[in-house]
């Protein structure tokens, strides 16, 4: 397991543990990883190769997180070893064709999917959409005065639980079949950046409503954030092209796990806390 601690790894370690998976977890700090003491937690960078290696012996499977310019010194190594299979949590963004998808994360997605490709190991990638869990961002607003503000209000997404992008994740791990599958996955339903933040202030208990900022104060915000310029011009170049479309959902969730996709509102239940 790379990506160990992450939002979907850790939960991904979770499932694979109580399949009754033999999890071998890397991090770049074993002592702060809290995860499950059944996992064997290993030290090791995905920046740095070389410290990987040592943690794929004896391993069957492996899941790749998608860190820029890493993946082919690991996968080499990981084929070395033995490892017959990878999943690799890679990014919808890699299918958009809206105006500002062509960037570079998707840049660096499609070439980590490419390494894998041609890395002689049986493959599969999860493609999951928006990330729930981004919502996270607005927590200090909602604190605040319950008003989150940000650019294009009217843009819409699928967002998607963390959760539901690890069980995916561990099914493919542990379970044949799934060799050269692509799964895009997104959450049930469409929902605009409004909605959304409408949503989580019914899951807090408190009105919560979205103030639509003209791009070019949103952009300096971001800016004074420490967000690097590039950076929020792809984003806002990329919300732009969401406004008015309502975006794709997928059944893959239930396909491959049995259950449907849990909705937005059941992810700000369960995160509820963090936003009070």
């Amino acid at each position: 397991m790379t990506g160990a601690t992450g939002n979907v790894g850790r939960h991904v370690v979770g499932q694979l543990l109580a399949a009754g998976a033999a999890v071998r977890a890397l991090t770049r700090d074993p002592a702060a990883a809290r995860l499950p003491a059944e996992a064997e937690v290993v030290g090791g960078d995905l920046t740095r190769p070389e410290t990987v290696e040592p943690a794929l012996k004896d391993v069957s499977a492996l899941f790749l997180f998608p860190s820029p310019g890493t993946a082919g010194p690991v996968l080499r190594a990981a084929k070395e070893h033995g490892v017959r299979r990878v999943v690799l949590l890679s990014s919808s963004a890699v299918e958009y064709s809206t105006e500002g998808a062509d960037n570079a994360i998707v840049a660096y997605h499609k070439e980590i999917e490419r390494e894998v490709e041609k890395s002689g190991l049986e493959w599969t990638f999860v493609r999951p959409g928006a990330f729930a869990v981004n919502s996270l961002q607005w927590a200090p607003q909602i604190r605040a005065d319950g008003v989150v503000r940000g650019p294009y209000a009217e843009a819409e997404m699928a967002p998607i639980h963390e959760r539901d992008i690890a069980d995916v994740a561990a099914r493919l791990l542990l379970t044949d079949g799934h060799a050269g599958a692509k799964y895009v996955l997104t959450g049930p339903e469409s929902l605009t950046q409004a909605e959304q933040a409408r949503r989580i202030g019914e899951a807090v208990g408190r009105p919560v409503r979205y103030e639509e900022l003209a791009p070019e104060v949103a952009r300096e915000q971001m800016i004074r954030d420490q967000v690097p310029a590039e950076f929020a011009d792809m984003l806002l170049d990329f919300q732009a092209g969401l406004v008015g479309v309502p975006a794709d959902v997928t059944a893959t969730v239930e396909e491959v796990t049995g259950r449907p996709a849990r909705t937005l509102d059941e992810w700000a239940a369960d995160h509820a806390a963090d936003f009070r």
